[in-house]
Protein backbone atom coordinates (compact mmCIF):
# COMPACT_ATOMS: atom_id res chain seq x y z
CA UNK A 1 0.00 0.00 0.00
CA UNK A 2 2.92 2.02 1.34
CA UNK A 3 4.34 1.48 -2.50
CA UNK A 4 1.38 2.89 -4.53
CA UNK A 5 0.31 5.60 -2.26
CA UNK A 6 4.30 6.65 -3.18
CA UNK A 7 3.99 6.10 -6.70
CA UNK A 8 0.68 8.00 -7.14
CA UNK A 9 2.35 11.06 -4.80
CA UNK A 10 5.46 11.10 -7.24
CA UNK A 11 3.03 10.92 -10.36
CA UNK A 12 0.99 13.54 -9.14
CA UNK A 13 4.18 15.70 -8.25
CA UNK A 14 4.88 15.48 -11.84
CA UNK A 15 1.74 16.05 -13.24
CA UNK A 16 1.72 19.42 -11.20
CA UNK A 17 5.49 20.23 -12.03
CA UNK A 18 4.79 19.67 -15.60
CA UNK A 19 1.68 21.69 -15.89
CA UNK A 20 3.52 24.38 -14.11
CA UNK A 21 6.51 24.56 -16.42
CA UNK A 22 3.79 24.56 -19.31
CA UNK A 23 2.06 27.74 -18.40
CA UNK A 24 5.74 29.67 -18.61
CA UNK A 25 5.82 31.93 -21.22
CA UNK A 26 2.17 32.02 -22.04
CA UNK A 27 1.18 35.27 -21.68
CA UNK A 28 -2.12 36.83 -19.49
CA UNK A 29 -4.84 38.15 -21.68
CA UNK A 30 -4.23 41.42 -23.22
CA UNK A 31 -0.51 41.13 -23.01
CA UNK A 32 1.89 39.84 -25.59
CA UNK A 33 4.88 37.38 -25.16
CA UNK A 34 8.26 39.25 -26.04
CA UNK A 35 10.19 36.00 -25.47
CA UNK A 36 8.77 32.34 -26.62
CA UNK A 37 10.47 30.15 -24.45
CA UNK A 38 12.65 28.60 -27.13
CA UNK A 39 15.22 31.37 -28.84
CA UNK A 40 16.07 34.13 -28.32
CA UNK A 41 14.07 35.80 -31.86
CA UNK A 42 12.60 39.19 -31.48
CA UNK A 43 15.67 40.11 -29.44
CA UNK A 44 18.90 41.74 -30.70
CA UNK A 45 22.35 43.56 -29.22
CA UNK A 46 21.73 46.72 -27.75
CA UNK A 47 22.86 50.03 -29.21
CA UNK A 48 22.40 53.15 -27.20
CA UNK A 49 19.59 56.05 -27.51
CA UNK A 50 22.59 57.94 -28.01
CA UNK A 51 24.12 55.94 -30.51
CA UNK A 52 20.88 55.75 -32.49
CA UNK A 53 20.49 59.32 -32.75
CA UNK A 54 24.18 60.62 -33.83
CA UNK A 55 25.87 57.39 -35.60
CA UNK A 56 24.76 57.90 -39.47
CA UNK A 57 22.24 54.95 -40.62
CA UNK A 58 25.43 52.90 -42.10
CA UNK A 59 27.63 52.93 -38.85
CA UNK A 60 23.98 51.56 -36.68
CA UNK A 61 23.55 49.43 -39.39
CA UNK A 62 27.64 47.82 -38.56
CA UNK A 63 27.77 48.04 -34.87
CA UNK A 64 24.18 46.21 -34.56
CA UNK A 65 25.95 43.68 -36.48
CA UNK A 66 28.44 43.45 -34.48
CA UNK A 67 26.56 43.88 -31.43
CA UNK A 68 23.88 41.52 -32.47
CA UNK A 69 26.80 38.77 -33.27
CA UNK A 70 28.55 38.87 -29.79
CA UNK A 71 24.88 38.80 -28.06
CA UNK A 72 23.82 35.77 -29.74
CA UNK A 73 27.28 33.78 -28.20
CA UNK A 74 26.26 35.05 -24.52
CA UNK A 75 22.48 35.16 -24.56
CA UNK A 76 21.10 31.90 -25.19
CA UNK A 77 17.65 30.31 -24.83
CA UNK A 78 17.33 27.25 -21.99
CA UNK A 79 15.12 25.30 -20.15
CA UNK A 80 12.22 28.23 -21.16
CA UNK A 81 14.49 30.89 -20.01
CA UNK A 82 16.88 33.63 -21.44
CA UNK A 83 20.17 33.05 -19.52
CA UNK A 84 23.23 35.00 -20.36
CA UNK A 85 26.23 33.55 -19.17
CA UNK A 86 27.89 36.93 -17.37
CA UNK A 87 30.24 37.42 -20.62
CA UNK A 88 30.58 39.56 -24.12
CA UNK A 89 29.51 43.19 -22.39
CA UNK A 90 26.64 43.19 -24.79
CA UNK A 91 23.04 43.76 -23.44
CA UNK A 92 19.55 42.10 -25.00
CA UNK A 93 17.24 44.39 -26.18
CA UNK A 94 13.62 44.13 -28.13
CA UNK A 95 13.43 44.77 -32.24
CA UNK A 96 10.59 46.70 -31.46
CA UNK A 97 10.22 49.99 -29.77
CA UNK A 98 7.50 50.75 -26.83
CA UNK A 99 6.00 53.75 -25.83
CA UNK A 100 3.48 53.22 -22.82
CA UNK A 101 3.10 49.87 -21.60
CA UNK A 102 2.69 47.08 -19.15
CA UNK A 103 5.90 45.55 -18.59
CA UNK A 104 5.73 41.75 -16.30
CA UNK A 105 9.05 39.96 -16.38
CA UNK A 106 10.70 37.10 -14.20
CA UNK A 107 14.24 37.35 -13.25
CA UNK A 108 16.90 35.31 -11.31
CA UNK A 109 20.74 36.16 -10.09
CA UNK A 110 23.29 34.51 -8.11
CA UNK A 111 25.02 35.44 -5.38
CA UNK A 112 26.65 39.27 -5.87
CA UNK A 113 24.49 39.23 -9.36
CA UNK A 114 23.92 42.78 -10.66
CA UNK A 115 21.81 43.54 -13.41
CA UNK A 116 18.16 46.17 -14.74
CA UNK A 117 15.87 46.50 -16.92
CA UNK A 118 16.04 49.66 -19.35
CA UNK A 119 12.79 51.08 -20.32
CA UNK A 120 12.03 53.18 -23.27
CA UNK A 121 16.06 52.17 -24.07
CA UNK A 122 16.66 54.10 -20.37
CA UNK A 123 18.73 53.17 -17.33
CA UNK A 124 17.65 51.58 -15.45
CA UNK A 125 15.05 49.32 -12.91
CA UNK A 126 17.75 48.01 -10.75
CA UNK A 127 18.20 43.89 -10.12
CA UNK A 128 20.59 42.81 -8.04
CA UNK A 129 22.12 41.07 -4.56
CA UNK A 130 21.81 44.49 -2.61
CA UNK A 131 22.52 42.60 0.55
CA UNK A 132 25.95 40.54 -0.85
CA UNK A 133 26.82 43.84 -3.04
CA UNK A 134 26.07 47.49 -1.90
CA UNK A 135 26.94 49.46 -5.45
CA UNK A 136 27.17 53.11 -3.59
CA UNK A 137 28.33 54.80 -0.72
CA UNK A 138 25.81 54.99 1.92
CA UNK A 139 23.41 52.87 0.30
CA UNK A 140 21.75 50.54 2.53
CA UNK A 141 22.84 47.51 1.66
CA UNK A 142 19.35 46.14 2.48
CA UNK A 143 17.62 48.33 -0.21
CA UNK A 144 16.63 45.90 -2.28
CA UNK A 145 16.05 45.38 -5.99
CA UNK A 146 13.60 47.80 -8.47
CA UNK A 147 14.84 51.33 -7.56
CA UNK A 148 15.20 53.61 -10.52
CA UNK A 149 18.77 53.45 -9.94
CA UNK A 150 20.13 56.22 -12.49
CA UNK A 151 18.13 58.80 -11.16
CA UNK A 152 19.50 61.41 -8.92
CA UNK A 153 20.78 60.90 -5.24
CA UNK A 154 17.81 61.54 -3.11
CA UNK A 155 15.00 61.18 -5.83
CA UNK A 156 12.37 59.07 -4.54
CA UNK A 157 12.17 56.03 -7.19
CA UNK A 158 16.32 55.72 -6.71
CA UNK A 159 15.43 53.21 -3.86
CA UNK A 160 12.51 51.03 -3.76
CA UNK A 161 10.04 51.84 -0.71
CA UNK A 162 10.77 48.22 0.40
CA UNK A 163 12.42 44.66 0.25
CA UNK A 164 10.97 42.83 -1.41
CA UNK A 165 13.23 40.70 -3.31
CA UNK A 166 13.13 36.80 -2.80
CA UNK A 167 16.54 35.10 -1.89
CA UNK A 168 19.26 35.03 -4.57
CA UNK A 169 18.95 31.92 -6.26
CA UNK A 170 14.87 32.39 -6.60
CA UNK A 171 12.70 33.70 -9.44
CA UNK A 172 11.26 37.37 -8.45
CA UNK A 173 8.71 38.89 -10.41
CA UNK A 174 8.62 42.53 -11.75
CA UNK A 175 4.99 44.13 -12.67
CA UNK A 176 6.20 47.73 -14.23
CA UNK A 177 3.48 50.42 -15.50
CA UNK A 178 5.24 53.56 -17.84
CA UNK A 179 2.60 56.28 -18.51
CA UNK A 180 4.10 59.54 -20.34
CA UNK A 181 7.75 59.84 -17.19
CA UNK A 182 5.97 58.11 -14.78
CA UNK A 183 6.71 54.67 -13.64
CA UNK A 184 5.39 52.14 -11.05
CA UNK A 185 7.05 49.05 -10.29
CA UNK A 186 5.84 46.54 -8.23
CA UNK A 187 8.47 43.53 -7.01
CA UNK A 188 6.71 40.47 -6.25
CA UNK A 189 3.77 42.08 -5.18
CA UNK A 190 4.67 44.50 -3.18
CA UNK A 191 4.40 48.19 -4.15
CA UNK A 192 8.59 49.53 -4.65
CA UNK A 193 8.17 52.35 -6.92
CA UNK A 194 5.07 54.80 -6.88
CA UNK A 195 4.79 57.21 -9.91
CA UNK A 196 8.64 57.56 -10.38
CA UNK A 197 9.98 59.94 -12.73
CA UNK A 198 12.10 58.23 -15.81
CA UNK A 199 14.49 60.04 -17.21
CA UNK A 200 16.64 60.98 -20.31
CA UNK A 201 19.33 59.54 -19.19
CA UNK A 202 21.39 59.80 -22.46
CA UNK A 203 20.62 63.55 -23.14
CA UNK A 204 20.25 64.58 -19.86
CA UNK A 205 17.51 68.06 -19.30
CA UNK A 206 15.52 66.96 -22.34
CA UNK A 207 12.11 65.04 -22.15
CA UNK A 208 12.17 61.03 -22.12
CA UNK A 209 11.72 59.76 -25.74
CA UNK A 210 8.27 58.85 -26.58
CA UNK A 211 9.40 55.19 -27.40
CA UNK A 212 12.33 52.78 -27.10
CA UNK A 213 13.18 49.22 -26.48
CA UNK A 214 13.22 47.03 -23.59
CA UNK A 215 16.88 46.05 -22.31
CA UNK A 216 17.69 43.23 -20.20
CA UNK A 217 21.19 44.58 -18.99
CA UNK A 218 24.30 43.34 -19.12
CA UNK A 219 26.72 43.86 -16.10
CA UNK A 220 28.79 40.98 -15.95
CA UNK A 221 27.13 38.63 -14.19
CA UNK A 222 25.14 35.29 -15.00
CA UNK A 223 21.44 36.34 -15.33
CA UNK A 224 18.27 34.36 -15.95
CA UNK A 225 14.43 36.06 -17.79
CA UNK A 226 11.16 34.37 -18.65
CA UNK A 227 8.25 35.12 -18.69
CA UNK A 228 8.37 38.29 -20.86
CA UNK A 229 4.83 39.94 -21.45
CA UNK A 230 3.95 43.31 -22.32
CA UNK A 231 0.75 45.23 -22.63
CA UNK A 232 0.68 48.82 -24.87
CA UNK A 233 -1.29 51.88 -23.06
CA UNK A 234 -3.15 53.56 -25.62
CA UNK A 235 -4.24 56.90 -24.65
CA UNK A 236 -8.17 57.59 -24.20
Amino acid sequence: MRTRLAAVALALAFVFTSTALSEDNKPPAGFTALFNGKNTDGWKGHTTMKERATKTPEELTKLQEVRSKTASEHWKAADGAIHCDGKGGVSLVTDKDYGNFELMVDWKIEKNGDSGLYLRGQPQVQIWDSENTPGAKGVDKNSGSGGLWNNPAGDKAKIPLKKADKPVGEWNTFHITVVGDEVTIKLNGELVVDKGKLLNYWDKGKPVPEKGPVELQFHGDPLWFKNIYIKPIFPR
